[in-house]
């Protein structure tokens, strides 16, 4: 065997640019420009390989030799070193590449396409809260269906609705893993999906007030606070809450509330808002709200930012109401559709509901603000009880 160890530290140190044999084929190679690499030089089934295994200044002459020694003792086992560290690299890279690591990055990656960036880790929760602590440390590519299944087995039926958002949100990381170059499986979702079964949950619509209980319900909210001004606002507009809590003083001029496409349900992307025509009642209820306002948002909470998405539900259940907050826009058709002759496209548009097949949409060209201004106006005088001989009470 040719022999070992014929550098030294100091003829490291020194030695001007050219080649340099340690022995055992292991060399120092040093540059004109003043760098210097360590290079192994094996033949392993009769080729001839090299392999870099550190620069000089971060692998001293004994680091290099224990290193070129461990290649070697591979070669004797008649393996390519070279192939051998690429698996090695491989092996690890998946380790980093972990169920959780990926949904995190594909998380990231659609922040821009979700209400406040994603801020109320509504898109990620199904994830947190039911896969990632049972599969979230398997690399990525070693996700299968039964691994899956066995992570939304326990709420598949009974609760299937968030069962389902997650396995919404695996098939996306799925993708995003396939996007980095990733060897998964993008139909491991759908094989899940098929092993699980149908759910036999059966979907509950959000509990709503009748219409004719909307006024005594509305008159028990006298109190200006963000909770009693919010739930006024949500009332008489017709809109979903979080429209409601991120309100804007920037957004309302004159009598007309402009909602960024971004704060609507389903209008990521597009380049048009959601106009509201405000009553003299919403009105009303902007102008006692704005004494609270905190960095122009008319219902802000208590510490920071607004009032959260459970603020005014809370309120209702401390009521012990049956309704939800979301439940109004229900009364608000239901009041539309007993008591008024408004043409359907009229109290939908109201909704911010999509109206019309494709090429119908593409020759309307109007959000019918005014034809909405006089319903809307008829609504807010039902609320407030000035069209009604007789009010409901409400506990």
């Amino acid at each position: 065997m040719p022999a070992l160890h014929k550098l030294s530290s100091a003829k490291v140190r020194t030695a001007p640019p050219g080649k340099y044999s340690d022995g055992g084929g292991l060399w120092l190679v040093k540059r004109e420009d003043g760098g210097a690499q360590w290079v192994l030089r094996v033949t392993i089934h009769g080729r001839r390989r090299e392999m870099g295994i550190g620069n000089l200044q971060t692998v001293s002459l004994k680091e290099a030799r224990e290193t070129a020694e461990k290649w070697r003792a591979v070669v004797r086992d008649g393996k390519d070193p070279i192939k051998v560290r690429d698996k090695q690299r491989r092996l690890a890279a998946k380790k980093d590449h972990t169920l959780e690591a990926v949904a995190l990055e594909a998380f990231e990656a659609r922040k821009s396409q979700l209400k406040a960036d994603g801020k109320a880790g509504r898109w990620f929760s199904p994830l947190e809260l039911h896969v990632l602590p049972k599969i979230g440390k398997v690399p990525v590519e070693e996700i299968d269906q039964q691994d899956i299944k066995n992570a939304l087995a326990p709420i598949w039926h009974e609760k299937a609705d968030t069962a389902q958002k997650a396995m919404n949100r695996l098939n996306i990381t799925l993708k995003h893993a396939a996007a980095m170059g990733l060897n998964v499986d993008l139909q491991a979702t759908m094989k899940a999906s098929a092993l699980l079964g149908k759910t036999r949950h059966k979907a509950k619509n959000i509990p709503y007030m009748p219409w004719p209980e909307v006024p005594a319900f509305y008159a028990s909210l006298p109190e200006q606070t963000p909770t009693h001004l919010a739930l006024r606002l949500l009332i008489l507009t017709a809109v979903r809450s979080y429209p409601v809590r991120f309100c804007h003083l920037d957004q309302i001029e004159a009598n007309v509330w402009t909602i960024p496409a971004a704060n609507m349900k389903g209008q990521h992307g597009l380049v048009t808002d959601f106009r509201v025509p405000l009553s003299d009642e919403a009105l009303q209820v902007i102008e006692l709200a704005k004494p609270l306002s905190r960095e122009g948002f008319l219902f802000p909470s208590v510490r920071k930012g607004v009032i959260s998405d459970a603020t005014m539900s809370r309120h209702m259940e401390r009521r012990e109401l049956l309704a939800r907050p979301h439940g109004f826009r229900s009364s608000f058709k239901t009041w539309c559709v007993e008591t008024t002759d408004m043409p359907e496209v009229v109290v939908e548009t109201s909704l911010a509901h999509v109206v019309g097949n494709k090429v119908e949409r593409s020759y309307r060209r109007t959000d019918l603000l005014e034809r909405r201004r006089p319903l809307m106006t008829r609504w807010a005088d039902h609320v407030t009880g000035r069209n009604a001989s007789e009010v409901i009470k409400i506990a």
